[in-house]
């Protein structure tokens, strides 16, 4: 019919070009098809659904057990509150207070000494641990699982079994030293002696569970390298240097990390052996929040002291990352 070809329509419903129609090839649309681009909206929204039902659970316990008591926390730390009486907004008094505080520096140093005695002992330790257990030799897994045990101890029991080990009082490790002629030692009443007993009975508890991190960290180092290694000459100990410790750096730093983040939180062992004494020697940070907090009913001053060892962590956390960051390859090939 005349004019067809100009009222022809392509599919959409788009007016054909001109001069378009029979034999002119198959008609391109104007437009991109929308329903198309419509299902995979929907499907990518039930993709992000899907995802967030399967991260819920895991978010609620990050925003309920994390998140929201550091806030509460930090809200805290601005009233006077004994729990006993309504609070009294003071705002930054209890950190002006805590600054002139020097049992609460006091503390922080007897943590970070803690920290120095268990953290350096305990890792070396549990990667020699590692180093010996990573063999294919019959019986090995018991002895893996035997060096976890301490870990999965309760800490305040075996903290009243360290108590009576370190008594003077027929204790047993005065007693299998007076085989060698060693007189009596005051564990856990010297200010000397009391804080590297508790720090050992931290160091005890925790290797065996070190120990498997850097396990699976040796475990997953190709055997080529070592292989290569040898035929270049290499020695054990010019291998554990050139490969085991520089691919063992993203095991060493969730070691380090979590590790020291346990330890300026120690509390369990502190309380059941020594109560923070002899002389505030054992009073770490963590005990020291606890007194203030239930000894003394002073929540607000508690609550900020709380901060201070948040932010000493988040502080020692971001330098181990900062230091990691370009130190540590996660490519093995």
């Amino acid at each position: 019919m005349p004019g067809s070809a100009a009222t022809s329509r392509v599919p959409g419903g788009a007016p054909a070009p001109p001069g378009a129609g029979a034999g002119t090839g198959p008609v391109v649309p104007a437009h991109p098809v929308r329903p198309a681009r419509r299902a995979g909206g929907a499907r990518r929204l039930r993709e992000a659904v899907t995802a967030y039902a399967f991260l819920g659970p895991s978010l609620f316990g990050v925003l309920a057990f994390l998140l929201a008591p550091v806030v509460i926390v930090a809200v805290v730390s601005l009233f006077r509150w004994s729990m006993l009486a309504p609070p009294e907004f003071v705002g930054l008094a209890n950190y002006r207070r805590m600054a002139g505080d020097g049992t609460v520096w006091h503390s922080v140093a007897v943590t970070a000494l803690y920290v120095l005695i268990a953290i350096p002992t305990q890792t070396i330790l549990a990667l020699l641990l590692a180093l010996l257990l990573n063999t294919r030799l019959r019986g090995i897994r018991f002895l893996r699982a035997f060096f976890v045990i301490p870990w999965m101890a309760t800490p305040v029991v075996m903290g009243e079994v360290w108590k009576w080990i370190f008594s003077t009082q027929n204790g047993a490790l005065d007693a299998f030293l007076g085989l060698f002629g060693v007189d009596p030692i005051a564990w856990l009443s010297s200010g000397t002696w009391a804080l590297p007993a508790v720090a050992a009975v931290g160091v005890w508890g925790g290797t065996g569970y070190t120990m498997l991190f850097f396990l699976a960290g040796l475990q997953g180092i190709p055997e080529h390298l070592y292989e290569a290694s040898r035929l270049d000459g290499a020695g054990r100990v010019q291998q554990f240097f050139a490969i085991t410790l520089p691919l063992l750096r993203p095991t060493m730093f969730f070691v380090l990390v979590t590790s020291i983040i346990g330890s300026f939180q120690v509390f369990d062992t502190v309380f059941a052996m020594t109560k923070g004494g002899p002389d505030d020697a054992t009073t770490v940070l963590n005990f020291k929040i606890y007194a203030t907090a239930f000894q003394n009913f002073d929540d607000g001053y508690a609550s900020a002291l709380a901060m201070l060892l948040f932010g000493l962590l988040l502080l020692l956390t971001l330098a181990q990352v900062l230091y990691f960051r370009k130190r540590t390859t996660y490519d093995y090939s």
